[in-house]
């Protein structure tokens, strides 16, 4: 529009021009020592405008000429980022499709001319990852590093997941600690942490790292709660396989208050201390943990403790049993609490109780072994044939009525093939007459 507009205001004063000197063409003379020139004022305006021109691209071809060299030396950037934006565009796709040796060669190629290398080695080492070499993947986080050392929290997570996928955890675990430096309270780095943890079953490391996924809100809180639990729950199993009481005691310790009553921690700590013949800190523990809370794991593992006075136990347990009557895992608790005491009659009573209401086939075997001691050995095994075969629960799946016949379901190919058409097998063909 602008070069429109020119060439018409060119015209405009062409034809002023031609119009004023159509009426008096002029007259100029030029005097210079002894010459003269004569002309008329419109050769004159013609000369001028030729010599004002041949000035102007005389200059305008001097200039271009000196900016020759940088001007190819743009023209070959342009078109080496064009190529790049290409080679990426192209590299990222077949990564897509799966092609990755060719993705990565696509952009390695032209890395160097993009105009986003660090984008061009972050995805060639995705690449290099993908087809398992591992070298030229740390050739091309190097790069990387290299090419916009101020992105180094990016190249580094890059470099972490990189690492976490192809579980070389102990560099992972080198390169995730060098993001905390530079960036402790970057949330995916601490969300990274804490998956390298859990892979790695450092358990204490992971109980430090709680408070701060809970401070910067890494994850929800019921996701948090189940990791800290799953957390307080390893160590105090690593404190018991290391058959140290007062580890024990101090992981029972770090456990919050308010998740020393859970039904998981609190199980498995009173197992442990069971096994470590420390029965009555287990049963204060589950007693006062069961009036807060019922809960049918605790209570069995109430009724295994190994107690000297048995019968202090069942009483604290029968309290239970007014506000929970038709609790099967309460009543072969009471069993069993009625065998160690040594109360026959009110023991079978309330594992025929458990029975009667569904209960574990371990209610079974006690009441068998019960009946067994009372000189009743038939009474014994048909309590076993019961809890064998599951009677006073759901009823089993019944067999098919055809189960064992040869040909329950259609004849083989091998007798089709010789089975005569039109007949029975085994019938005779009618007589020919």
């Amino acid at each position: 529009m602008r070069t429109l507009l020119k060439i018409w205001l060119f015209v405009l004063a062409g034809a002023g021009i031609g119009v004023v000197l159509s009426r008096d063409s002029g007259y100029v003379l030029l005097s210079f020592g002894n010459y003269t020139v004569e002309m008329s004022l419109a050769l004159l305006l013609m000369l001028l405008a030729l010599l004002f021109a041949a000035l102007y691209f005389g200059i305008r071809l001097v200039v271009r000429t000196l900016h020759l060299p940088q001007d190819v030396r743009d023209w070959k950037h342009r078109r080496g980022s064009r190529l790049a934006q290409q080679a990426m565009t192209r590299g990222l796709l077949e990564m897509s499709e799966g092609n990755w040796r060719s993705a990565e060669k696509r952009l390695v190629r032209f890395a160097d001319r993009s105009e986003t290398p660090l984008l061009n080695y972050l995805a060639a080492a995705r690449a290099a990852q993908l087809q398992g070499a591992h070298e030229r993947r740390d050739v091309y986080i190097r790069l990387a590093h290299e090419t916009m050392p101020s992105a180094d929290v990016a190249v580094s997570l890059t470099q972490a997941e990189l690492q976490l996928a192809d579980h070389q955890l102990e560099q992972a675990l080198a390169t995730l600690k060098h993001l905390r430096s530079v960036a402790p309270k970057h949330n995916y780095v601490l969300r990274l942490l804490r998956r390298l943890y859990e892979q790695l079953g450092d358990w204490e490391h992971l109980r430090e790292l709680l408070p701060e996924l809970r401070r910067r809100k890494v994850d929800d809180e019921p996701d948090l709660q189940r990791l800290e639990i799953r957390t307080h729950r390893a160590l105090l199993e690593q404190a018991f396989l290391a058959r140290d009481e007062r580890r024990l005691g101090i992981a029972w310790a770090d456990v919050p208050r308010g998740l020393r009553d859970h039904p998981q921690i609190l199980g498995d700590y009173a197992g442990y201390l069971q096994e470590q013949g420390q029965d009555q800190h287990a049963e204060k523990l589950l007693r006062e943990a069961l009036r807060k809370h019922w809960d049918t794991d605790l209570v069995e593992t109430y009724g295994l403790l190994d107690s000297e006075e048995p019968g202090r136990l069942l009483s604290q347990m029968e309290k239970f049993l007014a506000e929970h009557p038709d609790d099967a895992t309460l009543l072969l608790t009471l069993g069993r609490l009625s065998l160690r005491a040594q109360l026959w009659g009110k023991a079978r009573g309330y594992l025929e109780a458990c029975i009667g209401r569904n209960g574990p086939p371990q209610a079974y075997r006690e009441l068998g072994q019960l009946l067994e001691r009372m000189h009743e050995p038939d009474k014994a095994i048909d309590i076993y044939r019961q809890g064998l075969s599951g009677t006073g629960g759901p009823e089993p799946v019944p067999l098919p009525q055809t189960i064992g016949k040869t040909k329950a379901n259609r004849p083989m190919l091998d007798e089709q093939r010789v089975m005569p058409p039109h007949h029975a097998i085994g019938d005779d063909p009618e007589p020919s007459t």
